[in-house]
């Protein structure tokens, strides 16, 4: 069975008779996890066993845990500093912070694949520019190189730990205060600032072998009036054509307002893969989840399979074994001084 373009959630810490049978849908082929999902690693792992076990090819189990004021499993897991405090670090020891970085991206890695997550949606490549609520605390600098260096040596750390790396929000959320969580933002910068102060670290990353790109949920009106996400002039003339990216394109949630300008349920998740994302989040919307099983035309993707292939986990590594390694207790005291130093940002519940 090919995997399907959804990537959907489920409501609580255990499956669900509907949860288990919407997963077995061929449409669906991931499933993402939030904070409601966890209660230990012990449960936790037993629910990415469960879910794994429902089919084959397996489906991908994925999360947003980047660190800092995004991450959904905190008790028993290391709690890993924000980009920003990371980019601040590189300006006073530009070394050790790339060092730290790439530590901290092995130590996600190993958390992660110790309870059988394939992926988590980081790093972040946006520059923020005008002070975005919804970027506090997420992005690693305002110099669109230390971005760049900082994001590749997580993506390094991330490998090592047996994860591939997802960057967002192409092409580059930063330019707007808004939250498209809650809003539409539009972002009326000519594609030449764009380019500059946005777009790079995405083609740096792209460069570096990225596997993943998440698009943003904002309109970039001197380029095209749909949202990135939805845009085929974004995602296959300047993402595939322009800047060469091979891997997987995953949507943002098309239950975020920025994603109601294309219309109901179904036709954003019929916009977005026309416009050219692989894989469609739709989540926290289970009765709009049935609707697009029930009716979405759509045709198994081989390119699509080949792509998600090298975005399973690999390396499941015994949780006391790793925590016992001399480079995971050094990663953690580097973290403990970061926070020291500069101390932690905010949490976001989203």
């Amino acid at each position: 069975m090919y995997p399907g373009p959804l990537i959907i959630d489920v409501e609580g810490c255990s499956l669900t008779v509907e949860d288990t049978e919407v997963l077995g849908h061929p449409l669906v082929g991931g499933v993402i996890l939030f904070t409601r999902n966890f209660k230990t690693s012990e449960q936790v792992a037993a629910l990415v066993e469960h879910i794994h076990a429902i089919r084959e090819p397996r489906l991908l189990v994925m999360v947003d845990h980047e660190g800092g004021p995004v991450q959904r499993f905190r008790d028993g897991f290391t709690h890993l500093p924000a980009a920003t405090q990371l980019g601040r670090y590189y300006d006073h020891n530009p070394v050790q912070a790339l060092k730290l970085t790439r530590d901290i991206g092995w130590l996600l890695a190993t958390e992660l694949r110790a309870i059988g997550v394939d992926h988590s949606f980081t790093p972040v490549l946006d520059c923020e520019i005008h002070g975005s609520k919804v970027l506090q605390g997420r992005t690693y600098h305002h110099d669109v190189q230390v971005i760049a260096e900082l994001a590749h040596r997580l993506m390094k750390g991330l490998q090592q730990g047996g994860m591939q790396a997802t960057g967002k929000h192409f092409p580059g959320h930063g330019g707007v205060k808004g939250d498209s969580h809650i809003e539409l933002p539009v972002d009326a910068r000519p594609y030449e600032d764009i380019y500059a102060y946005s777009i790079l670290p995405f083609e740096r990353m792209i460069h570096y072998g990225l596997s993943g790109i998440m698009p943003a949920h904002v309109v970039y009106d001197q380029v095209d009036s749909s949202p990135a996400g939805f845009s085929r002039t974004w995602l296959e003339e300047i993402l595939r054509t322009q800047l060469e990216f091979n891997g997987v394109i995953f949507s943002d949630d098309i239950s975020m307002a920025g994603a109601h300008v294309i219309g109901g349920y179904m036709e954003r998740v019929e916009a977005a893969l026309a416009a050219g994302c692989d894989m469609v989040l739709a989540c926290n919307n289970r009765a709009g989840v049935v609707e697009i099983l029930d009716k979405l035309k759509y045709f198994p993707n081989p390119v699509l399979n080949s792509r998600l292939a090298h975005m399973r986990g690999r390396y499941v590594e015994d949780w006391q074994i790793y925590r016992s390694s001399i480079r995971w207790k050094k990663t953690v005291d580097g973290i403990r001084v970061l926070n020291d130093e500069f101390p932690t940002e905010r949490d976001l519940d989203f």
